[in-house]
């Protein structure tokens, strides 16, 4: 894809090669629609085509960077296999595609994250985050599977117990917690959020880039080590949406009502 081919992303040229992505649906929170899903996964290709370009720094539009995938178009997926596996070929491209980028990428987590914009914001080189930006891998809480990136990036970056808690309970951070416990690189407040994470990205730019590109690579073999974990969870999610837990989970979203699943305990 050229750039001018993105409906959902728009970029912006900086001195010294840096590119500023911005993921633009803001009138829905930046959620992701399966339109959006392939642009997050091709990005990474047309910048590694791009001989302009040497830093990315990716950010939403308006009040969030992008809040989870758009679940009236996630519901109508149920059941359907063809649909569920381009989803998950998606979600492992999102991820793979950017590990597999040497160039430096940045984001800049302005609002609140969640499913395919958390694994951009989160699958970043450096990720700085607004002190009251808000992020959740809320899978479990729709009656999926963990699929999207956490499975093989947040035990390395904060531990198995925080991994745990945090995806076994689908809880919110804040940017202050994500960065105590050592989620994100960077926690900063919200107004100096665009200022700190271009002028890393300027000073990188004009950093040796075959020195910093090749560092990348041999640190990100650190990740390429957990990729069997990954995509049994990609697999994994994508067998749940064929289950009576993710239809009454998506659905209870949708209608702003507590789940019932099937397979919880009956309440009294």
């Amino acid at each position: 894809m050229n750039y001018a081919d993105y409906e959902f992303l728009k970029f912006d040229r900086k001195p010294n090669g840096v590119l500023l992505v911005t993921i633009n649906r803001p009138e829905k929170m930046n959620a992701a629609t399966t339109r959006m899903h392939t642009e997050f996964s091709e990005i990474w290709k047309t910048v590694k085509a791009d001989t302009e370009t040497r830093i990315v720094v990716v950010t939403g539009a308006g009040r969030a960077f992008s809040a989870g995938g758009d679940l009236n178009e996630e519901i109508a997926k149920l059941g359907d296999a063809e649909k569920i596996i381009a989803m998950g070929e998606d979600a492992r491209a999102i991820v793979w595609n950017m590990i597999d980028l040497d160039k430096p990428i940045i984001s800049a987590i302005n609002g609140p994250a969640a499913g395919a914009g958390l694994a951009v914001a989160l699958t970043a080189d450096i990720s700085i985050i607004a002190e009251d930006a808000k992020i959740t891998d809320a899978h479990t809480k729709i009656g999926v599977a963990s699929g999207d990136h956490a499975i093989m990036l947040w035990p390395l970056y904060c531990g198995m117990p925080k991994a745990k808690l945090y995806l076994l309970t689908a809880d919110v951070l804040d940017g202050r917690e994500a960065e105590r416990i050592g989620l994100v690189s960077m926690c900063v407040a919200r107004e100096k959020l665009m200022d700190t994470a271009l002028a890393l990205a300027d000073r990188l730019a004009l950093m040796p880039q075959r020195a910093l590109r090749w560092t990348k690579r041999s640190l990100n073999h650190w990740l390429r080590q957990a990729g069997p974990a990954f995509d049994l969870s990609v697999a994994y999610e994508g067998l749940n949406f064929f289950e009576a837990d993710a239809r009454e989970g998506l659905s209870a979203f949708l209608e702003k009502r507590p789940p019932d699943f099937p397979s919880a305990p009956k309440k009294p």
